[in-house]
C-alpha cells in the first residue's frame, strides 16, 4: 500500500517504513504525527485530497540540512553573500489509514 501525502508544500510518494526529510514540523521526537492530507491512496486519487484517509509517521529527529550560500557579484565593487541553513524533521512511516 502506497499513499501520496503533502506536508510543507511538498508531495512525498510513501509506503510503511519509508524514512524521509520534511520540513520542520511542530512535534517532539519520538511522537507521532498524523498528516491528514492524503492526495493518492493505491491509485485512488483525492479532489483535492481523500476525505479519512490518513497517515501515521514518528519524528526521529530534527536538525539543519547543508548550507547554501547564495552570491551576487558586480565588478563595480559591489558584492553580497548570504548563507542558508533549512530546518527539518526525519519523520518515518507507521501507518496508513484509508
Amino acid at each position: 500500500m502506497f499513499a501520496v501525502i503533502k506536508t510543507g508544500g511538498k508531495q512525498y510518494k510513501v509506503e510503511v517504513g519509508t524514512v524521509l526529510k520534511v520540513e520542520k514540523l511542530a512535534a517532539e521526537v519520538n511522537s507521532d504525527v498524523e498528516i491528514n492530507e492524503v492526495l493518492m491512496l493505491d491509485g485512488k486519487i483525492g479532489t483535492p485530497s481523500i476525505k479519512g484517509a490518513k497517515v501515521i509517521a514518528t519524528v526521529r529527529e530534527h536538525g539543519k540540512l547543508k548550507k547554501v550560500i547564495n552570491f551576487k557579484y558586480n565588478k563595480k565593487t559591489y558584492y553580497r553573500k548570504k548563507g542558508h541553513r533549512q530546518q527539518y524533521t526525519l519523520i518515518e512511516i507507521k501507518e496508513i489509514k484509508g
